[in-house]
């Protein structure tokens, strides 16, 4: 029967490992990067015996009761077997030993280093040593003639020598290998060997076959390789028999070879393709040890007899090849399940001979026994026509060259030879996050955010230690360890434990409450009979504990038993975090080495809610789950065994996203990095480094290292790759607080809002990149992803960068945000104004209608005459960078100096109300409600403070520091086109018929009749004109008349617009003066008209304060002409 392959096993950390047998077989030993020895009596021995050597053990070997390690500090060691006491140092090298091994009766051991040196030493006395010189670089491996005539060494200059160990000189020297400077680098570590009690052959792995050398003739006698051979060969070692020979490959593929016939007679595949770096024959049967890598121990059984005899009654497999080739109903592709090992898989007449056991066997290759009839005649016998007509097929198929295209290929280890697909991987046992392994005598139980649980279970004691990061709250604690437990959780109220159940005892949940305000601060609840518990974690007044019966148990911190479910698979881990309750299972069965996770995450509030249902957990390929938990925040997160950090992403859908790669942080690819807690703000992995180890000693107290973290975006080294990366992973890192916000939890708004401003820089940033690099559709994009407020910066770059279509786009943009914004603000206000009223109407006895009257039309006037003053003192060319003073009736009950409740009327740079005019750069400390105009107070808050970090950027600075006023003019919020929008930059207009639709909202009663008559009276007052529209004035009759289909007013402005760019600067600056002085002659007119139009709307505001008869509070007296022309000038013209 086929070899059969064992499960692996975790036998040392990760790096190399060597392994051996004993003289007798009975124990298996094995060595690792993390300077231990283990004896394991057997694969399935939990509990092996362990011996410290150093630091790092490269090499062992046990002959005679010696055990012999080549160890990190440059020493060869010897430890009595199997004691494993120290029995002194043997040689020393000035760098680590790579290989040592013994000789065939034990009396002596060879070992080679990296300083080129290869020495042979006497076990009994060490002062009898010899030296070979001659290898240029470190040596890879080393092999005693079983004669002791010759010595065999391999070396990473390339060569393979043969000494005589007599006079210490070469014998032989082939250039075999590839060349490097370190075994470290080395493509394979060629572990050569001679043939057993006769020394006729040594056997060397060169690439992707073993050639072997005749003694004493140095000729290459022949060479043994495979199709199924990939990678390069590492190793090889032979049966005690010396009849066949194994070989491992840095891909995982075990061979056995008949050396005689040169027949391949196993091949086996690594279940997760790691290097095989260990290989041992066992001394009496056909059993093989081996080691990988990684640190694990497998074991191959069946897999020869060591006497070299093979199974008799035997067809070749050629000829039954040959034979199925006969039979046109078959399938060429099941011939994959043939194989032409003779002592591996049952042959012909062995399946013919147990037909009478079962008539509905299947054949090993998967079809049903169609041919048995043939052969009827005898069951022990093979018709010899039959095999005369397969060997003259399999002479025509070898001349043909189609012989190796069905029994080279690999065959598979399962009892079923016919399956060669992927390979199931084994499931990962159940851990608790922040835990050392169990098999440890001192280890961490757990190590989160809260503190460290410790456990000593050794010869002196069994107890464990309870510390916390915080030592002014809680104090250490110490506790006896009796009923064993081996699963932790820790807390800010509690600290949870659970053991595993024994033949007396059932499994227990031990809970010590320490926050609890009685004096009983502790509860045990037993599991029932049969159920151990597996998982368990603490949330916010909460236990969970997950039982191999597939439930999941839920428990107040006090000792409640609540909610009990059922999991879809065996549970992995689990984590808690306030209401959060984390919990990752086996939703199936994985493949080539990859794990089958599933997630659920609950929430247990009031409100009980599952956000996650059993969707698929990401892994990296062929990894499995390290850790798994909760940022500070509340954020869940995991990581695999491959480093990768991988964090919720709630803002794209509750998908996970890659953050960090630990392993871009490790020196060597042994060293690993321990994660014990996340930090969102500020953004740090909080982990501890493990030199050639995944886990962490407990003593000395380990330190604990800050990561960073960092998207795995493209480009990562130019400035674009940066900026993006950067940007995106703000937007991750503080999606937590929309969560927070929306579950109705307290958090900072200056976090917020210092996050909007690092986005908005970053954006503006890779907006004026793109701007330089002329990708225009670029910044569109970049743009869309602003905020209405930040598009204006944009525009003013892309304006005075000479880019006006860019800045058109913008505009559209811009107005479009800008109209979004302001309905969402109507809709908040009118919800306010409803509560607000509602208020009211339960203390007053009037009437909402009452209550909700505009202010008197000359109010609104004060207000344009306002804001026309102010801007009649500035220059005309600055009309982009100025705000406008909302056009809006104030509501009687608006925001005072003294009120908090009500919404206010205001801007980003001044705020007119019933008490007159006030400072336009004052914001006040109590307005902390949304504004009714577009261009709210917070958000000209965020601006200005934007508008001094971004004098950063050399482009950003022109565009910012060149003007008097940083206030930026909000975009009109509800254009009625694309165009009109885009003139409303461009051209310095006023929106009144906004303002007047407002002003109907309040007043719907009274208003309406006046409303048409201050509509042009208004604009024409409003502000002075721009060269633009007087040249637009002069030229709208031709325009017409050129295109007489345009009947919008936007239509006409836009050609208007496109015309005047056309102008020479000469022309245009022409326009812009004569504007500028025409505004003067022109005052006098436009004071008669205004003049008229006061007294006017005094008249009706007269009438309707009669009419109405309210009680509304007395005005104050409007300043004159002169005193508001003072002011502004003071305000406008001060630096």
């Amino acid at each position: 029967m086929p070899a059969t392959r064992k499960p692996m096993r975790y036998g040392h950390t990760e790096g190399h490992t060597d392994v051996c047998f004993d003289d007798s077989g009975s124990c298996i030993v094995t060595c690792g990067s993390d300077g231990d020895v283990r004896i394991w009596e057997d694969l399935d021995d939990d509990d092996p015996k362990s011996i410290n050597v150093g630091e790092k053990a490269y090499s062992c070997a046990l002959k005679s009761g010696k055990l012999v390690t080549a160890v990190s500090n440059n020493t060869i060691q010897v430890h009595t077997f199997p004691e494993g006491d120290p029995d002194g140092i043997l040689t020393r090298f000035t760098t680590n030993a790579n290989h040592v091994v013994f000789n065939s009766d034990g009396t002596k051991i060879a070992a080679g280093s990296g300083d080129f040196l290869v020495k042979v030493v006497d076990v009994m006395d060490c002062s009898q040593q010899k030296t070979f010189r001659g290898h240029e670089a470190p040596v890879l491996s080393l092999s005693f003639d079983p004669k002791d005539v010759f010595l065999a060494s391999a070396s990473c200059d390339g060569s393979v020598r043969v000494w005589q160990i007599s006079d210490q000189t070469c014998a032989i020297s082939w250039p075999l290998l590839q060349k490097s400077n370190d075994v470290i680098n080395a493509k394979s570590i060629c572990r050569l060997a001679w043939q057993p009690k006769s020394g006729k052959l040594l056997a060397v792995p060169v690439e992707k076959l073993v050639k072997l050398y005749r003694r004493d003739t140095w000729g290459n006698q022949f060479d043994l390789s495979d199709n199924s051979i990939s990678q390069t060969l590492n190793i090889v070692t032979w049966s005690p028999c010396g009849q066949y020979l194994a070989a491992g490959s840095i891909d995982g593929l075990i061979i056995v070879w008949n050396v005689e016939t040169k027949d391949c007679m196993e091949r086996v595949k690594h279940e997760k393709g790691y290097a095989i770096c260990g290989l041992a024959w066992h001394p009496t049967c056909g059993r093989i040890a081996y080691t990988d890598a990684e640190g694990n121990l497998g074991l191959l059984e069946n897999v020869c007899n060591p006497d070299g005899k093979t199974p008799s009654s035997k067809v070749s497999s050629r000829v039954e090849k040959d034979y199925n080739d006969l039979f046109d109903g078959d399938d060429i592709s099941n011939a994959v399940d043939l194989n032409d090992d003779p002592g591996e898989g049952p042959s012909f007449s062995r399946r013919i001979m147990n037909d009478d056991e079962d008539d509905d066997i299947m054949l090993a290759s998967g079809r049903p026994r169609q041919r048995s009839h043939f052969l009827e005649d005898d069951e022990n016998s093979v018709d010899l026509t039959m095999l005369k007509t397969g060997s003259s097929l399999l002479k025509e198929k070898e001349e043909d060259d189609q012989a190796d295209s069905i029994y080279n290929l690999p065959l598979a280890t399962s009892q079923r030879p016919s399956y060669d697909g992927p390979m199931p991987t084994p499931r990962q046992k159940p851990f608790q996050s922040g835990s050392t392994p169990l098999h440890l005598t001192h280890r961490f139980m757990v190590w989160n955010s809260i503190g460290i649980i410790r456990c000593y279970n050794d010869e002196q004691d069994n107890a464990i230690d309870v510390e916390f990061h915080d030592t002014s709250i809680y104090h250490a604690t110490h506790l006896s360890n009796t009923l064993n437990y081996t699963i932790a959780d820790l807390s800010h109220e509690a600290v949870l434990f659970a053991c595993e159940s024994t033949d007396e005892l059932a499994s227990k949940l031990h809970c010590l409450h320490f926050s609890s305000w009685d004096s009983s601060k502790e509860w045990v609840v037993d599991m029932p009979q049969n159920e151990d518990i597996e998982a368990i974690c603490l949330g916010q007044g909460w236990a969970a504990a997950a039982t191999s019966t597939l439930l999941l148990r839920l428990f107040s911190i006090g000792g409640v038993q609540k909610e009990i479910f059922s999991l879809p698979g065996p549970v992995v881990s689990m984590a808690g975090h306030g209401e959060q309750l984390f919990i990752v299972y086996h939703r199936g069965t994985g493949f080539d080495g990859d794990q089958c996770l599933g997630v659920y995450l609950l929430e247990l509030g009031k409100k009980k809610k599952q956000i996650l249902r059993g969707d698929p957990l990401p892994l990296t390929r062929k990894s499995y789950l390290v850790w798994v938990g909760f940022s500070a925040e509340g954020t869940p997160c995991f990581v695999d065994s491959e480093g990768i950090v991988r964090m919720l992403n709630r803002a794209l859908g509750n998908i996970w996203t890659p953050v960090c790669n630990t392993k871009e942080h490790c020196k060597g690819k042994s060293d690993h990095y321990w994660v014990v807690g996340i930090h969102e703000n500020p953004q740090q992995l909080r982990c501890i480094p493990c030199k050639g180890s995944r886990f962490p000693p407990t003593l000395p107290r380990p330190a604990v290292a800050i990561l960073s973290f960092k998207l795995p975006y493209c480009q990562i080294a130019t400035e674009k790759g940066q900026m993006e990366e950067q940007f995106w992973r703000s937007v991750v890192f503080h999606n937590h607080l929309d969560y927070l916000a929306k579950n109705g939890y307290e958090y900072e708004e200056s976090t917020k809002n210092q996050a909007m401003r690092e986005q908005y820089e970053l954006l503006l940033k890779m907006f004026a990149l793109s701007c330089k690099l002329e990708r225009e559709f670029r910044c569109v994009e970049l743009a869309d992803l602003m905020a209405q407020h930040v598009v204006n910066l944009a525009i003013k770059y892309a304006t005075r960068s000479g880019k006006l279509m860019l800045a058109q786009r913008l505009s559209e943009l811009a107005a479009g945000k800008a109209a979004e914004l302001a309905a969402t603000q109507e809709e908040e206000e009118e919800e306010e104004e409803d509560d607000f009223r509602q208020k009211l109407n339960a203390g007053y006895s009037k009437t909402p209608t009452e209550w909700s009257r505009s202010r008197p039309r000359n109010e609104v006037e004060e207000a344009a005459e306002d804001t026309r003053e102010v801007d009649d003192t500035e220059e005309p060319d600055d009309t982009e960078e100025k705000s406008e003073i909302p056009k809006q009736g104030q509501n009687p009950f608006s925001k005072s100096a003294n009120s908090s409740d009500v919404p206010s009327v205001k801007s980003g740079a001044a705020t007119s109300g019933s008490q007159g005019r006030v400072n336009p750069f004052k914001v006040s400390a109590s307005s902390k409600e949304p504004a009714i105009s577009v261009s709210s107070g917070r958000s000209a808050n965020i601006l200005d403070s934007m508008n001094k970090s971004y004098k950063k950027s050399p482009a950003l600075n022109r565009a910012t520091n060149n003007e008097k006023s940083p206030v930026i003019k909000p975009l009109v919020p509800k254009p009625k086109s694309k165009q009109a929008s885009a003139a409303s930059y461009f051209q310095k207009r006023t929106s009144e018929a906004d303002k007047t639709e407002e002003v109907k909202e309040e007043s719907p009663g009274n208003s309406l009749p006046e409303t048409p008559a201050t509509c042009p009276q208004n604009t024409e007052n409003q502000r002075p004109k721009t060269g633009f529209q007087m040249w637009l004035e002069e030229n709208r009759s031709s325009i017409l008349s050129d295109n007489p289909d345009f009947s919008d007013e936007a239509d006409i402005i836009k050609e208007g617009m496109l015309r005047f760019r056309v102008l020479s600067a000469e022309e245009r600056k022409a326009w812009a003066t004569k504007a500028k002085g025409g505004t003067a002659s022109d005052g006098a007119e436009a004071k008669k008209r205004k003049h008229a139009d006061n007294e006017n709307q005094e008249t009706e505001h007269q009438e309707e304060k009669a009419k109405e008869n309210l009680n509304l509070p007395k005005k104050q007296k409007p300043l004159d002409l002169s005193t508001n022309q003072k002011l502004s000038a003071f305000a406008f013209k001060q630096e």
